[in-house]
C-alpha cells in the first residue's frame, strides 16, 4: 500500500510540476503581490515539484525528497491562503468558498508526503 501511495504521490507532484509551466498564469495569479521575481517563483516551485516527485521514488533520495516536499508545501500555503483572500483564481471558476476549502488540503497533502517518505517503516 505504501508503494501505490509513494507513485500517486510522485505522479501527483510531477503534474503539478509540470503546470507550472503549461499554466503559469493559474500559478502567478495565487502569487501575493510583495514577493519578489514571481515568474521566477513560480519556475522553482515547478521544478522542485517535479524532483521530489522523483526523488520519492528513489530510495536513496526518499526522505530528503519527503523533506523538501514538506517545505514546499509549507512555503506555498501564503500563496493558497491569498488566493482564498482574493477569492479567483486565473484560469479557475470557483466560488470563493472553494478556494477557502482547498486550505485544509495542505495539511492532508503534508500527511501525504510523511506518510510515504518520512514515517519510519516497520520491520518485520
Amino acid at each position: 500500500m505504501i508503494k501505490v501511495g509513494r507513485w500517486a504521490l510522485a505522479i501527483f507532484f510531477v503534474a503539478a510540476g509540470l503546470t507550472h509551466f503549461r499554466d503559469p498564469a493559474f500559478y502567478l495569479s495565487m502569487m501575493p503581490p510583495v514577493l519578489p521575481f514571481p515568474e521566477a517563483l513560480n519556475g522553482l516551485a515547478g521544478v522542485f515539484e517535479i524532483l521530489g516527485g522523483v526523488g520519492v521514488l528513489v530510495p536513496r533520495t526518499r526522505r530528503f525528497s519527503g523533506w523538501g516536499l514538506v517545505a514546499l508545501l509549507i512555503a506555498v500555503f501564503p500563496a493558497n491562503l491569498y488566493a482564498a483572500l482574493n477569492g479567483k483564481l486565473a484560469g479557475l471558476d470557483a466560488q470563493p468558498w472553494a478556494l477557502w476549502a482547498r486550505l485544509p488540503f495542505q495539511a492532508l497533502f503534508l500527511a501525504w508526503v510523511w506518510a510515504v517518505t518520512l514515517r519510519p517503516e516497520k520491520r518485520a
